[in-house]
């Protein structure tokens, strides 16, 4: 540890206060610990990445452990170098989690972890602390599932318990037939499954709650996301529902972070009916896509704001300063956005070649391999009014695949 920062302050209900000039190790050196790092390095911290790929993206911007997530020793030295530690992603490795927690400060803990790594115990805990999810069913096999498309209806999703991203890990059964393959294709997996009941939803929502060891709960902005291919393409705020809707998700979020005892950030994602109910789909314990718009939009970014709550210091103010829309770079896109950024063609007296008020921040993450469908940046068009944004990302012709 660094020796400064473990000191005798502490917050008003527990947990210490790391104070600026400490090092904060990220478990996970991808795109999230970075845009963590470049917040927190403003307030003084420095940053350790433990990552198995080299000159990983957070890793590019603060020291890195070149490792295996499972490398015990590895995470030794992590804990050594650190005063404290935080997690950039939710999938990282149980034991690791508990030897760290085990030798270092891990505000987070590792049991939101366990329960945020299997859908099974997500739901029974968003349930427990008194807010809805989709029906669902415990699937051990063809002859369950069955049973279970009997009482939950069709079209029904499958999930994997563990894993999956971006749509990977889960199926769309929309009639018997599909029964078979689905069970077949997914069971491959060797984890367990689950079966939702498909929510007739017509907004996607999200909000980003904060809580700090000492209690301190604040959330951002409800956002309005819209999918392609089951990757989030565009973050949207303010979202386009009512006030009492956007209200609604902003207290379930913090119920559900108050309910779990969460520390730093929580992710909480909503199906809109039209009948006005709210369903929790899936939470992520760590900085969110759907809350990059954060970073020029609001008072204090969710990358700030988790490193404020990890380190138990108080949590910043999140007023909305303009609209804003988000959109994922990915790819099939970075070639002509790279283009658009040296040649400077977005930026006309501040208005951009297209004639509508959108003023981009482009965010690129330094990955070195880009991929079709890989995320490899995003920008945050601050305007006049969100439909001013989805102009400006239409007009460009560059998400050109994406339109619906």
């Amino acid at each position: 540890m660094s020796g400064r920062t473990l000191g005798e302050a502490s917050g008003a209900s527990g947990g210490p206060v790391i104070e600026p000039g400490a090092t904060i190790g990220v478990l996970g050196g991808g795109q999230l610990g970075r845009m963590m790092a470049l917040a927190g390095s403003n307030l003084g911290y420095r940053f350790v990445a433990m990552d198995p790929t080299p000159d990983a993206p957070c890793g590019q911007v603060a020291g890195q452990i070149v490792a295996r997530y499972d490398d015990q020793a590895a995470a030794r030295e992590l804990a050594e170098r650190a005063d404290v530690i935080t997690y950039e992603f939710e999938n990282v490795d149980a034991g690791v989690a508990a030897l760290l927690e085990e030798s270092s400060y891990v505000p987070q803990g590792s049991r939101l972890l366990y329960t945020t790594q299997h859908r099974l115990r997500e739901k029974r805990a968003i349930e427990a602390a008194g807010v809805k999810v989709a029906p669902y069913a415990e699937i051990g096999s063809e002859e369950e599932l069955r049973t279970a498309v009997a009482r939950l209806g069709l079209p029904a999703v499958l999930k994997t318990a563990t894993g999956g991203y971006d749509g990977k890990g889960q199926w769309v059964i929309r009639s018997e037939g599909e029964i078979t393959t689905a069970y077949a294709e997914l069971s491959q997996a060797g984890t367990e499954l689950v079966l939702e009941q498909f929510v007739p939803f017509v907004k996607e929502l999200s909000v980003i709650a904060a809580r700090s060891p000492r209690g301190e709960i604040k959330t951002f902005p409800v956002a309005e996301n819209i999918h392609v291919n089951n990757i989030l393409h565009v973050s949207i705020v303010p979202a386009r529902v009512a006030e009492q809707v956007q209200r609604e998700a902003e207290r379930l979020a913090a119920r559900i972070a108050e309910g779990l005892e969460a520390v730093g950030l929580l992710a909480v994602e909503m199906f809109l009916t039209a009948e006005g109910e709210l369903f929790v789909n899936e939470l992520a314990p760590r900085p969110h896509n759907s809350g990059h718009y954060t970073m020029e939009a609001c008072t204090t970014s969710q990358f700030e704001q988790h490193v404020r709550a990890i380190c138990n210091l108080p949590l910043g103010p999140v007023e909305l300063l303009t609209p804003v829309v988000m959109v994922n770079v990915l790819g099939e896109h970075l070639e002509d956005v790279r283009n658009a950024v040296a040649t400077g063609r977005w930026f006309d007296e501040g208005e951009g070649t297209t004639g509508f008020a959108a003023i981009p921040k482009v965010h690129l993450y330094g990955k070195h391999e880009a991929a079709p469908k890989r995320k490899m940046g995003h920008i945050n068009l601050l305007c006049r009014n969100v439909e001013d944004g989805l102009r400006w990302i239409e007009q460009t012709n560059i998400w050109r695949n994406e339109r619906k």
